[in-house]
């Protein structure tokens, strides 16, 4: 906890955006970081509340009263070290977690949670600032190799993990850069790829080795991994995305969203795209799906300079606010609203699209209903709207089954994800296993951090016969 009476004292202050018409013009990101003092301020919020309700909505079991109170105290580097025997890396967590642990908070039954994702990425950027983040190599080597495919949070948490108690661990990733969605998902106006970079090289100090333009079951055979290395995890994600098979899906300018934003995200960057540009400029924009990666397609489409940017999703408006004495603590089901969406989206719920039509091959309109609750189309309500250029962000299904997942010849679950229970994470092959989206399906990084943190605790285990990994 913090101040005894802090929260009696003290009202909730987050951190704020730079103005709309200001940050919509740069890719950078845009949220302005608490005062030290402000942050302490908020940190003596976190009250005695006798059972840490915050730690039930917390995926990686952060230990957010004990930090809160460090912090409070002034204790930053203390704050740091607690903070990171939990989560490998809450610099992330800390910009594009959702904080469940904050709608689990007890004060959140008066909407008046601690500010915890505001202060766990103060502590975080504060510990680089001050350099006390640095590698931490094995004392010893185990003389056992491990393969690890994908290098998003989940590759990543588990590869560090491993390294960290004498493994040779080789990570291969099928693009240029690490960091799965980290890197080529998230609009680099939400998150700085220079984060993932420097503990990319971080876990290169301390004994990580990176393999690009390694895409296992394409040109790297999967059973050469088999036979290469003694244990081997699959971290490669949720990455089928979930279609729209309607009349006129074949028109040019209908992509899924993980077509458009790694191009952006490439730009930014300077890598080169082989691929046919996908741009928003002076076009009417229809992005179809309500979730995190549509609002990213939303924020990108806007500076890229889109003529207009509608938003489509299928489900029923969720109520402004929740029930507290049904929900908390709880993730709530209410209408929530994004930065990207701030910017200047026309959002609407209960949409169907039926029809895409167009002139030349060209999409040039949607066709659509309103539906019930059922999701049942209402008579005598179809519309059409103009577009340009049609994004599909409805989310991805399972991960891609060609290739890899083939050759190893791996069991699936009912929905398609690799099969693998949360104990040993071993797969239908006991030298193979999965963690992250690739088991779980499509989740939070947060979840994918826990899960590679639990499987690396459990290839050790194999390896070794006993560990000392936290799960």
């Amino acid at each position: 906890m913090g101040k005894i009476t802090g929260f009696l004292e003290y009202e909730r202050e987050d951190r704020h955006y730079e103005p709309v018409e200001e940050r919509i013009k740069h890719w950078r990101e845009f949220v302005r970081p608490l005062p030290e003092a402000e942050t302490r301020k908020q940190a003596a919020r976190c009250m005695d509340c006798g059972i840490p309700y915050c730690h039930t909505g917390c995926p990686v079991n952060n230990q957010i009263p004990d930090w809160n109170d460090l912090v409070y105290r002034g204790n930053w580097e203390e704050a740091a070290r607690n903070l990171h025997s939990t989560n490998n890396f809450p610099e992330i967590t800390g910009r594009i977690c959702p904080a469940p642990c904050e709608a689990a908070c007890t004060l959140n039954i008066e909407d008046n949670p601690v500010t915890i994702k505001t202060i766990e990425c103060a502590i975080a950027d504060r510990a680089f600032e001050r350099g006390w983040i640095k590698p931490e190599p094995a004392a010893d080597r185990s003389g056992k190799k491990v393969a690890i495919v994908g290098s998003g949070p989940a590759g990543l948490a588990c590869a560090q993990q491993l390294a960290r108690v004498g493994h040779d661990v080789h990570v291969f990733e099928k693009f240029a850069k690490a960091g799965g969605l980290l890197t080529y998902g998230i609009p680099d106006f939400k998150m700085d790829k220079q984060i993932v970079a420097r503990r990319v090289a971080q876990m290169e100090a301390e004994g990580v080795t990176f393999h690009y333009n390694a895409h296992v079951g394409v040109n790297l055979p999967a059973d050469k991994l088999l036979s290469d290395y003694d244990a081997l995890v699959l971290a490669g994600g949720a990455e089928e995305s979930r279609d729209l098979p309607i009349p006129g899906r074949e028109l040019r300018g209908i992509h899924f969203a993980m077509e458009f934003l790694p191009q952006q995200n490439r730009r930014v960057s300077g890598e080169a795209d082989d691929g046919e540009p996908i741009l928003a400029g002076g076009k009417h924009v229809v992005v179809i799906g309500g979730g995190d990666t549509g609002s990213d397609c939303i924020g990108t489409s806007i500076r890229q300079g889109a003529r207009s940017v509608t938003n489509f999703e299928i489900m029923p408006q969720p109520p402004l606010s929740e029930n507290k004495l049904l929900t908390w603590p709880d993730w709530p089901l209410k209408l929530r609203t994004s930065s990207s969406q701030e910017e200047g989206v026309k959002r609407d719920f209960a949409v169907l699209t039926t029809k895409f039509s167009g002139e030349n091959g060209e999409v040039k309109k949607l066709h659509c209903t309103r539906v019930d609750d059922k999701i049942k189309p209402i008579a005598a309500t179809e519309f059409e709207i103009d577009a340009d250029l049609v994004l599909l962000a409805m989310g991805f299904v399972h991960p891609v089954h060609q290739g890899m997942i083939e050759q190893l010849g791996l069991a699936l679950d009912q929905r398609g994800n690799v099969k693998a229970d949360t104990l040993a994470y071993q797969s239908s092959n006991p030298k193979v296993f999965a963690a992250g989206d690739m088991r779980r399906g499509q989740s939070l990084v947060v979840w994918a951090i826990r899960e590679g943190r639990q499987a690396a605790h459990a290839v050790d285990k194999f390896l070794m016969g006993s560990t000392t990994l936290p799960r």
